[in-house]
């Protein structure tokens, strides 16, 4: 699978300095979650989305569960940002949480992810969730790169 084909990673025109992620397919699940945008700062990749209406909880806050994807995505997002995986068949091989907070809806919210070690199949990140000054979730999560073809 290439970037080119099924993958959006491009620069975002109304974001200099940011790229569009994610699937050209909108039926994938990765549409759920909405607009993406990513950049790396400082050896941080900051993935951003704005949750709405269907990712809230009857709470009116981001539902845990939509926080857990976006999360997951993110950690792709990153390592994609960092040229460490092309789009494909790479996948997450755990992913651990704490909730912190509560996602407000309607706001920007960000993951912002670092790489603590790399090897020859493995990338091992760690992160927080923020959304503004507020802390929602910290997280880390490991995936196995795609296998050569």
């Amino acid at each position: 699978m290439s970037d080119a084909k099924e993958f959006l990673y491009e620069e975002h025109p109304d974001h200099p300095g940011w790229m569009k992620w994610g699937f050209k397919d909108a039926t994938r699940y990765n549409a759920f979650l909405g607009d993406m945008i990513v950049r790396v700062e400082e050896g941080v990749a900051r993935v951003r989305m704005t949750p709405g209406r269907q990712h809230s909880n009857l709470g009116d806050r981001v539902h845990g569960g939509a926080l857990l994807g976006f999360i997951d995505v993110a950690l792709f997002a990153a390592a994609r940002s960092f040229g460490l995986i092309s789009a494909g068949t790479a996948v997450t091989l755990d992913l651990n949480t704490h909730f912190i907070g509560g996602g407000r809806i309607g706001e920007p919210i960000e993951a912002r992810v670092e790489l603590l070690k790399e090897t020859g199949r493995l990338l091992f990140l760690r992160g927080l969730v923020v959304q503004g000054d507020d802390v929602v979730t910290e997280f880390s999560g490991t995936i196995r790169k795609p296998t050569a073809k």
